[in-house]
């Protein structure tokens, strides 16, 4: 059983090489030929407003009477004109971004377009509206992202981000930054913590007769690694370098949302948007959808999406990167 195990692992461990270096040559030959570029990249702007409406006239000639039907389109196009000339240029603008996140946070490339495109027109009273839906990952990348977020926090534009289903981790640190947010009632929050974890497969390449060296400059240059002996003193520096992270962490938390207790919530934990607003997390319990619904009455409504021209063949990288990080982080 025990030999069963060990052969599957080296089998795994050869299936992921493999991936890697398949991944690593591809990379390779698409930037030798120079594929990775910005050509045919474009936005796109969708009108809510308009896409409710129709939404709306679609149902209403399917379910009333064909001249109450008429009649009711009619009079929606006579309120909105009335609308249009009494309020001509005084409407607020909310402009709808959607953020997905995964463990690298790829997707902050087209956010921080998303953001200079939206700061350089937006103006006093309009709005940013952030679907966000994201279960943390690596930090420097969800630093970022959170840091694109402060752009607009300290712009003239009212920032809120709403979480329909998970902001978590580093999910949660870009949330915190808003102005407001509002979270659907059994949407995940917090987990405000730091984690590290990796297999150590030393014990294995030992009985392997397999020898693995590791030369450093600088006493911290590696402390944990995959394939060395770890030492407690290792560990300890490990578990130290956590703490500081942690502590960042919830400092940059307390600058955004001071009235927080952080030491009931930085535990790691993660709470449903109901008890999230008890605890401060969150600031509403609502949907985005009923939250744009209702800003519909007095707002106009802009999603923005920005498309980034991928060829075939980064498209299968990117698809090989995913899966790989996906392995790696039990996904």
């Amino acid at each position: 059983m025990i030999e069963a195990l060990i052969d599957y692992g080296l089998f795994l461990a050869e299936t992921l090489t493999l991936v890697v270096l398949v991944g690593a040559l591809l990379f390779t030959l698409l930037h030798a030929r120079g594929r990775f570029h910005m050509d045919g990249d474009r936005l796109e702007v969708t009108d809510l407003n308009d896409k409710y409406r129709s939404m709306t006239q679609v149902l209403r000639q399917a379910s009333l009477p064909k001249k109450a039907a008429v009649k009711a389109l009619k009079e929606e196009r006579k309120a909105r004109k009335r609308r249009n000339r009494v309020g001509e240029g005084k409407r607020r603008r909310i402009f709808v971004i959607d953020f997905h996140g995964d463990i690298k946070a790829t997707e902050v490339a087209s956010l921080r377009e998303l953001i200079t495109c939206v700061l350089m027109e937006a103006g006093a009273g309009d709005e940013l509206l952030v679907r966000l839906e994201n279960a943390g990952g690596v930090l420097a990348e969800h630093g970022l992202a959170a840091s694109q977020l402060t752009r607009v926090r300290r712009s003239k534009v009212r920032l809120t981000v709403a979480v329909d289903k998970v902001a978590a981790s580093g999910g949660y640190l870009m949330a915190c930054v808003a102005d407001r947010i509002i979270a659907a009632p059994f949407a995940a929050v917090g987990s405000i913590g730091v984690v590290v974890q990796l297999p150590n497969f030393h014990r294995l390449l030992e009985r392997r007769g397999v020898d693995f060296e590791l030369h450093t400059a600088g006493e911290y240059k590696r402390t944990l690694t995959l394939f060395g002996e770890n030492s407690d003193a290792d560990r300890e520096k490990v578990r130290e370098q956590l703490e500081d992270t942690h502590k960042l962490f919830k400092d940059f938390i307390r600058e955004y949302r001071p009235s927080v207790d952080l030491g009931a919530v930085a535990t790691g934990e993660y709470w449903q948007g109901i008890q999230g607003l008890d605890l401060g997390l969150v600031d509403e319990v609502k949907t985005s959808d009923d939250y744009l619904l209702e800003a519909s009455a007095d707002a106009d409504l802009y999603l923005v999406a920005y498309a980034v021209h991928k060829r075939p063949l980064e498209r299968l990288f990117a698809a090989m990167q995913s899966a790989v990080s996906g392995v790696l982080s039990g996904r």
